[in-house]
C-alpha cells in the first residue's frame, strides 16, 4: 500500500470517527432530524403524487406535513390508553414480582451448605441486603419539578422534528439535485444520481408501509393468542408487540422476556411459559415466512448489516436510533445499488 493510499484511508477513518462522535454528542439535534428524514421519506410518495397532480411544491409539502403530523397524533392518541394502563398497573406488577422473588428465595433456602458457600463467595458483602425491596430503594416516579425541567428539552426536540420534517418535504428535490451535482460532473450523471435518490425514497416508503401492515397484523395475532390463553391485558400486550416489532431482534426479545415474567405471575407450573411460547411462535412465523414473502427479495437486507446498523443507532440515539436504523440502512443500500447500476437501466426503470 502506497503512502498516498495510507493517508487516504487514515483520513477516511478519522472522518468516520469524527462523524460518529458528532452524532453521539449532538444527539438532541441529529436524532429528531433523522426521524424527520425517515418520516419524510415515508411520505415521499404522497408528495410526489401531489406534485404530479399539479399541486405547487409548497402546498404539496404543507399537505404532506399535515398528513404526517395527523397520523402521528392519531397513533399517540391510540397508544395513550395503553400507556396509562401500564402506568396504573406498575405498582401491582412490582408487588407481584416481589412476591414471586420472595417465593423463589424461600425455595432456595433449602440448598446445601456447598451452594451457600458458593453464593457467599460470588456475592459481595451486603449485596443481599441491598437487593431487598425497601421504601428507600423503590422505583422513583418523576416529580412535577423533573417534568418541568425536561419540558423545554422535549419541546425543543419536537420543534426540531417538526421543522426538519416540513423543510425536508419542501426541499427534498433541491437537496437531491444538489447532491447529484456534487457526485457527478455531467448532466446525464446528475440526472441518474438524482433518480437514485428518488428510487431509494420509493423503496424505503414501500418497505416501511409493508412492515407497518405486517406488524399491525402481528400485534392483532399476539393479542388474540394471549386472550385465548387467558392472559390479562391481551390487547395491551398486542399493542406493545406491534410497536416493539419495529425494533428488530431487540424489540421481540424484550417482549418475550416480559411475557415470560408476566406468565410466572399470572399462571402456575408449565402454563407460565405459554404466553412467551405463543409470542415466540408467532414471531418466528412472521419473521421467517410472512415478512420475506410480502417484502420481497429486492428489499431484503443482509441480517449481519441489520444487526450492526441496529447496534450502532441504538448506541447513538437509543429508541429513536432503533426506529430509524433499518429505514436508513435500506435507503443507503438502495442509493448505493442505484449508483453502481448502468445509467441506461436506471433511465428505463424511471
Amino acid at each position: 500500500m502506497t503512502r498516498e493510499m495510507q493517508s487516504r484511508w487514515a483520513l477516511i477513518i478519522i472522518a468516520i470517527v469524527a462523524a460518529t462522535a458528532a452524532l453521539k454528542l449532538a444527539d438532541a439535534v441529529f436524532a429528531p432530524l433523522a426521524l424527520a428524514f425517515v418520516i419524510a421519506v415515508v411520505l415521499s410518495p404522497l408528495a410526489d403524487f401531489l406534485a404530479k397532480a399539479g399541486v405547487p411544491n409548497t402546498a404539496s409539502a404543507v399537505l404532506s406535513f399535515i398528513f404526517g403530523l395527523a397520523l402521528l397524533i392519531a397513533l399517540i392518541l391510540a397508544a395513550e390508553p395503553f400507556v396509562t394502563d401500564i402506568y396504573e398497573q406498575g405498582p401491582r406488577i412490582r408487588y407481584e414480582l416481589r412476591e414471586t422473588l420472595a417465593d423463589l428465595r424461600h425455595m432456595l433456602r433449602g440448598l446445601d451448605d456447598v451452594t451457600e458457600e458458593v453464593q457467599k463467595a460470588l456475592a459481595p458483602a451486603g449485596a443481599a441486603e441491598a437487593a431487598e425491596p425497601s421504601p428507600q430503594n423503590g422505583v422513583s416516579i418523576p416529580s412535577l419539578t423533573d417534568a418541568l425541567f425536561l419540558a423545554p428539552a422535549i419541546a425543543g426536540q419536537m420543534l426540531i422534528f417538526g421543522g426538519g420534517l416540513f423543510f425536508i418535504l419542501l426541499c427534498r428535490a433541491d437537496i437531491y439535485h444538489w447532491l447529484a451535482r456534487l457526485a457527478s460532473e455531467n448532466g446525464t450523471g446528475r440526472a441518474v444520481t438524482a433518480e437514485c435518490f428518488r428510487r431509494a425514497d420509493r423503496q424505503v416508503s414501500r418497505y416501511f408501509l409493508t412492515v407497518a401492515m405486517i406488524n399491525t397484523a402481528f400485534g392483532v395475532s399476539v393479542a388474540a393468542a394471549l386472550a385465548a390463553l387467558g392472559m390479562p391485558s391481551a390487547i395491551l400486550w398486542g399493542a406493545v408487540a406491534m410497536l416493539m416489532n419495529f425494533i428488530v431482534y431487540l424489540g421481540p426479545a424484550l417482549v418475550a422476556v416480559s411475557l415470560l415474567a408476566a406468565g410466572v405471575i399470572v399462571f402456575d407450573g408449565l402454563a407460565s411459559a405459554l404466553p412467551a411460547a405463543a409470542f415466540v411462535t408467532l414471531n418466528f412465523i412472521e419473521g421467517q415466512f410472512v415478512t420475506p414473502t410480502l417484502v420481497g427479495r429486492q428489499m431484503q437486507v443482509n441480517p449481519l448489516l441489520v444487526f450492526l446498523s441496529l447496534c450502532l443507532w441504538l448506541w447513538l440515539w437509543g429508541p429513536i436510533g432503533g426506529f430509524v436504523a433499518i429505514p436508513v440502512l435500506v435507503w443507503g443500500i438502495a442509493v448505493t445499488q442505484g449508483l453502481v447500476q448502468p445509467a441506461e437501466e436506471l433511465r428505463e426503470a424511471a
